[in-house]
């Protein structure tokens, strides 16, 4: 089928020559699934659809055979790219990016579980490189659901990215969140995505994450809240983007994040120092999202401290602050991100430790707030660069504040440097 001259989107770019493996799941906004077809053709790109047996409940494959002129998958024993070739090996192949709209409730659930038993979430488990955006569409309180919340978190650390439901007249005629982004905003996302999908290649990164714990006896520490997650979060989407990364975790409980070329596990600050520093050297961007311990017990014990009703002293001394050091070490193409998680005088303080460890950017938030700082899937988060405007962000999730900052490395590598 002839797809005519490309149309642009709306961004002015077009999606000629891409390949976009459609998925579209069961719910009652599948019937935009349709026009989200049509206006991929349109900006050139070149479809393959899948219907779930909930969406077939509302469309019929004919309908995106008819649009696409590729032929519409239903069932995981289907082979429409003939009997030599498995069908589901074949979609992860020759796709440039996989969007399911609208995604279910049940759906996401399937895809969090790892299970199979249909031609789309069999070609998403066997895709391990290519980019998966996701546009859900249910009822708010589904939507809302902790089992959803939880599915979304999970697929987001496992690199997932979802195009956000609006907020608008739902099918049982209620106003409320759920509703499936309009075909034209997620095609924009697609082109973004596409756009980004390679922009770090050949970019090696660090990462700090998660908490350190300084050891008080053989059972106890001193740590803090982190939960590692923004850490996690932007290790992912730089590994995402064709960056090579290596991640310097302190303890979490998270799955690591896929992608990573190399993994170091830091219990204490001095573990992590010993980690960060002979490999900061050989950096391109090193962002310090750890939430390193400021003071360790002196002298821990070497055996379990016992209750003895007496009041315990502990000797707190100050860990070394190698942050400092990375900042001196810095050469001239590096970029250094460091975080300021405040609670008082925020910017103040985020500027005066701008400087003293010599960032080119700084990453605030104000751990008080709801939905901002630590063990949360969302932030809340203040830009503040060397030089330029702050830039104040609403909150999102962790991964879209990941992306941000990785839109934001990628435009300061094109910038020209101004020696220090």
């Amino acid at each position: 089928m002839d797809s005519g001259t490309p149309v642009p989107t709306r961004e002015g770019g077009t999606l000629d020559g891409r390949t976009v493996v459609l998925g579209v799941s069961g719910s009652i906004s599948a019937y935009k699934a349709a026009d989200l077809c049509s206006k991929l053709i349109q900006a050139g790109a070149r479809v393959y659809p899948i219907l779930t047996t909930g969406a077939l409940k509302f469309l019929q494959p004919a309908v995106f055979s008819g649009l696409s002129g590729m032929p519409t998958a239903t069932g995981v024993f289907e082979e429409p790219f003939g009997a030599e070739q498995i069908a589901h090996l074949r979609y992860a192949e020759i796709a440039d990016l996989f969007v399911v709209a609208p995604a279910s409730a049940d759906f996401l659930a399937r895809l969090t579980a790892g299970t199979c038993d249909d031609m789309l979430s069999a070609a998403l488990l066997a895709n391990i490189t290519k980019p998966v955006l996701l546009a859900p569409a249910m009822n708010s309180d589904m939507w809302a659901n902790a089992a959803t919340v939880e599915n979304r978190a999970t697929l987001e650390r496992r690199g997932y990215r979802f195009v956000e439901p609006t907020v608008g007249r739902l099918a049982e005629g209620i106003i409320g969140a759920g509703r499936l982004a309009e075909p034209a905003d997620i095609i924009s996302e697609i082109t973004r995505t596409l756009g980004r999908a390679r922009d770090l290649l050949g970019v090696r990164v660090l990462v700090t994450a998660g908490p350190t714990r300084e050891p008080i006896d053989p059972v106890r520490f001193l740590s803090n809240r982190s939960s590692g997650k923004m850490g996690y979060a932007i290790a992912a989407e730089c590994a995402a983007r064709g960056a090579t990364v290596t991640l310097v975790t302190g303890p979490t409980k998270l799955p690591l994040p896929h992608g990573m070329a190399e993994v170091i596990h830091a219990e204490t600050a001095a573990d992590m120092e010993v980690a960060v520093l002979p490999r900061a050297e050989a950096m391109d961007v090193v962002v310090q999202a750890a939430a390193i311990a400021d003071y360790r017990p002196g002298e821990p014990a070497p055996h379990k401290l016992k209750k003895s009703g007496d009041s315990l002293r502990l000797e707190l001394l100050p860990t070394h602050d190698f942050s400092i050091t990375l900042g001196e070490r810095k050469h001239a193409k590096q970029i250094l991100i460091g975080f300021a998680a405040e609670t008082e005088n925020l910017e103040v303080h985020a500027r005066a430790k701008l400087l003293r460890k010599n960032l080119d950017l700084i990453v605030l938030n104000d751990v008080t707030r709801a939905g901002a700082g630590f063990d949360v899937d969302t932030n809340i988060v203040t830009l503040i660069p060397r030089e330029g405007d702050l830039t104040t962000l609403p909150q999102m999730p962790k991964s879209a504040v990941a992306r941000v900052l990785a839109d934001w490395i990628c435009a300061r590598r094109t910038e020209p440097r101004l020696p220090r």
